[in-house]
């Protein structure tokens, strides 16, 4: 594993498309490199690569988080993503558990991810690792257009 740096946001982006490919939503993906490389020098964000004989093969890009329910810090993984020719390895494991263990050095209480509901054979592993689905509740969002109008009625 290594961490990303500024410097990576590039291969951050390339492993974000990969990873809306996949989920059937590659327009979703608007990122930038500047925008990615802004998000890694702020802290605002971080990423880990899975490394295989030299090349980035995997990716994880989080944050932590709080909540007032449990009173303590987590983890959200807001996308993770293994090469296509790297799956059923062991890869996908040794990045969750990865993530398991910098997430317990850092103190947080939980480790977080969401995922598409028709992505079932990823579903069976996250829950073959233990993980379960929070049911009865919906995420929410504003869009940017939508944060702005909602801002301006304060």
């Amino acid at each position: 594993m290594s961490f990303a740096t500024p410097d990576d946001a590039g291969l951050v982006l390339d492993f974000m498309r990969k990873l809306g490919g996949y989920q059937k939503m590659a327009d979703k993906i608007v990122a930038t490199e500047d925008g990615l490389r802004s998000l890694l020098a702020a802290n605002k964000g971080e990423a880990v690569f899975g490394n295989y004989k030299g090349e980035a093969v995997a990716f994880a890009y989080f944050c932590q988080t709080s909540s007032a329910f449990i009173g303590q810090s987590g983890m959200y993984i807001d996308g993770i993503f293994v090469d296509e020719s790297m799956r059923f390895k062991g890869l996908g494991k040794i990045m969750m558990a990865y993530l398991s263990k910098l997430a317990v050095a850092r103190g947080c209480k939980r480790l977080e991810w969401s995922c598409l509901d028709w992505n079932q054979p990823t579903i069976a592993f996250y829950k073959s690792l233990g993980a379960y689905g929070v049911d009865g509740m919906t995420i929410y969002r504003f869009a940017a257009d939508t944060l702005l109008a909602n801002a301006a009625l304060f």
